[in-house]
């Protein structure tokens, strides 16, 4: 309860680094407050003392793993693209996707914003005629990034998860559930 002052100024005890995931579901946008109402990842960080912010983002209509942190050097690492940190998703694309089609992802594809890059194997998932389950990876990520590629292959997507930030996995979390990151997680991730 006491306070220390030095000229005048009143020291202050900096807050710990959190670090935690969360396991976003559809429908949540990934910001902590929104001026028109929508729901937030805010809303599912409860009893949390300190104040975190997610790292990168995943858009409404997407889900998975995101990351959490007031280490704004860890927050940088992840997100810029010089550091290359790959971000793996699981994603089911409308239609029979030729190898052909995924090859051109490796090689890079022009989007408006610059030519992007993927990685991608196909997931051998529950059959269907229609549509085709795949596993992709990206180093950069830029807005709507594995969308507006598949948009341009003519295979929208129609579902998104991301399951892995740098070896960092989604495991069995439940939607809209999260969890502190262990020291040997944060250790990999630094």
């Amino acid at each position: 309860k006491d306070h220390i002052k030095v000229d005048g100024k009143l020291l202050i005890k900096p807050e710990p680094k959190i670090y935690l995931i969360m396991n976003k579901p559809k429908g949540i946008l990934t910001t902590l407050d929104d001026p028109e109402g929508r729901p937030t990842v805010k809303e599912l960080l409860k009893n949390i003392k300190f104040k975190v912010y997610p790292v990168g983002s995943l858009d409404f209509n997407s889900e998975g793993l995101l990351i959490f942190t007031n280490d704004g050097e860890l927050a940088y690492r992840l997100t810029h693209p010089l550091y290359k940190v790959p971000k793996t998703y699981l994603v089911k694309v409308k239609g029979v996707v030729k190898d052909k089609k995924l090859d051109i992802l490796k090689g890079g594809i022009k989007l408006e914003d610059g030519i992007v890059y993927a990685e991608v194997k196909r997931k051998f998932m529950p059959k269907t005629k229609n549509n085709t389950w795949l596993e992709v990876t990206i180093y950069e990520g830029k807005k709507r990034q594995i969308r507006r590629m598949f948009e341009k292959l003519r295979h929208p997507v129609l579902k998104l998860k991301r399951i892995k930030i740098d070896g960092i996995e989604i495991g069995n979390l439940g939607l809209g559930e999260w969890r502190y990151l262990t020291l040997e997680e944060v250790k990999r991730l630094k």
